[in-house]
């Protein structure tokens, strides 16, 4: 039996019960006092405080009530066991926190840190925290915040050549959320169709089809969405990647980039421009975006930093035309800003610095020789077996695997060893399985042997 000493606060406003309730509770948490010990007892505690018995009971009965202790009969008090090993717990409290033991599921996924400087986005942080900490006592703009929107629109004009003021610019925390909002707008303008590619980014035409809108698949060719299947006489969106298609990498040549931007103002219609990634292209300069060619107010232009920052960034944001916007600010007050101020303001002395330029430029270098070292890789464990696809840019390329299995079984082949590669059931034909493989996250060392295991893998199945 361990003695408990503790000095009173006689002039507090707690009560004496309260102060020893606490000071025992937090001897046993820390594992001053281990599970299974015995508490003194009443009188011998009352005595040796110099404090009455029944603020003792109290305190006994207030640590019982919780679970912290527990009675039994014609013995006495003994510590519970309130963690399966309460030395443990005190030994965790005093070595910090542990970020993993909270995590849901750590992700299956190979990573790699070299993909992003994570001293630089510190040191931009650390900023925001001690000279712009004033600026984070106030919610954000439903908007986005101003510093942030002025770096876009500099940006994505110098690198996309898309034409935009920072007034026109909206962000959000994730392309699903402003996905959301476009739906409200297009409500007001009197559209519920919606075109999209196929195969295409599904989530946000999920989005659009819970919103009551109604979807029309389109395939996809060499040269991007088919214009010709697309509807007439009817105003409504198509929503396309024209720089870089998701997830088949093909590119809308200038031609075409033209033909639906008739399209769009024939029928009374507008282009939602999801140009996720496009500034990752490997060889050769990066297709300027087709809003840049829109001089009627027609696209609406779609951009993220999750595949040039990294994803648990949510920071995305549109360019609304100029009709779009001034209905975005009728409605923006029902909203309020879910992408945390801290990483828009960060992001923005980021972009200030030139630190995000010469990221892409990092990037850009990288991922090509992951690339490269991919589809070598293919060609000589796979040559017959997987046909690779090169989009040139990117963070994936699509697999054609001869084989009877189902992409989803090959798909959790591949998670058992840390390949993120996902089905396309639309590119799948019979006894071909058709995949996306993310190579981006996969280290450049490691990139040949795990490609030659996964292979081996697949082909053993």
């Amino acid at each position: 039996m361990k003695p408990i000493t503790m000095e009173f606060k006689y002039s507090s406003k707690t009560p004496l019960y309260i102060q020893l309730y606490r000071h025992i509770r937090r001897e046993i948490t820390c594992g001053n006092i281990a599970y299974g010990e015995k508490l003194p007892s009443l009188r011998r505690l009352s005595t040796d405080l110099s404090i009455s018995m029944t603020t003792v009971d109290l305190a006994y009965s207030q640590l019982a009530v919780e679970g912290y202790i527990i009675s039994k009969p014609q013995s006495g008090y003994y510590v519970a066991d309130i963690a399966g090993d309460s030395a443990n717990l005190g030994q965790s409290k005093e070595s910090g926190l542990e970020l993993s033991s909270f995590a849901v599921e750590d992700s299956p996924y190979k990573h790699d840190l070299s993909c992003f400087n994570f001293a630089k986005w510190k040191k931009s942080m650390a900023r925001v925290l001690n000279d712009y900490s004033h600026l984070l006592l106030f919610e954000s703009d439903p908007q986005g915040e101003g510093a942030l929107r002025f770096e876009i629109s500099k940006y994505i004009y110098t690198s996309r050549g898309v034409m935009a003021n920072p007034d026109q610019i909206v962000i959000g925390a994730g392309t699903q959320q402003l996905t959301t909002h476009l739906c409200r707008i297009l409500r007001k303008i009197g559209i519920g169709h919606v075109a999209a590619e196929d195969p295409g980014y599904l989530p946000v035409q999920n989005i659009f089809r819970e919103h009551g809108f109604s979807i029309t698949k389109v395939a996809v060719a060499e040269d991007g969405i088919r214009i010709e299947k697309l509807p007439t006489n009817i105003p409504s969106a198509v929503y396309v990647s024209p720089s870089n298609q998701f997830p088949t990498g093909s590119v809308m040549p200038i031609g075409r980039r033209y033909q639906l931007l008739e399209w769009a103002i024939e029928n009374n219609s507008y282009i939602l421009e999801d140009d996720y990634d496009s500034e990752l292209r490997y060889f050769g300069k990066p297709v300027p975006a087709l809003q840049g060619l829109d001089d009627g107010g027609h696209v609406v232009y779609l951009g993220s930093f999750s595949s040039t920052l990294f994803p648990a960034v949510k920071i995305s944001y549109m360019v609304l035309p100029t009709a779009m916007m001034e209905i975005f600010n009728t409605i923006k007050t029902d909203y309020t800003q879910t992408c945390s101020k801290t990483e828009q303001l960060t992001l923005a002395l980021f972009m200030e610095d030139g630190l995000y330029f010469t990221n892409i430029k990092k990037l850009r270098k990288l991922y090509g020789q992951k690339l490269q070292t991919a589809l070598g890789a293919f060609s000589r464990f796979g040559k017959g077996f997987v046909t690779p696809t090169n989009t040139s840019s990117g963070i994936n390329i699509i697999l054609k695997v001869r084989t009877q299995k189902s992409p989803a079984a090959l798909s959790e082949m591949a998670r058992s060893i840390g390949v993120n590669v996902q089905p396309v059931a639309s590119l799948t034909a019979q006894d071909t399985a058709a995949l996306i493989f993310y190579y981006n996250q996969i280290p450049l060392g490691d990139m040949e042997k795990t490609i030659a295991e996964m292979i081996q893998l697949w082909r053993a199945c």
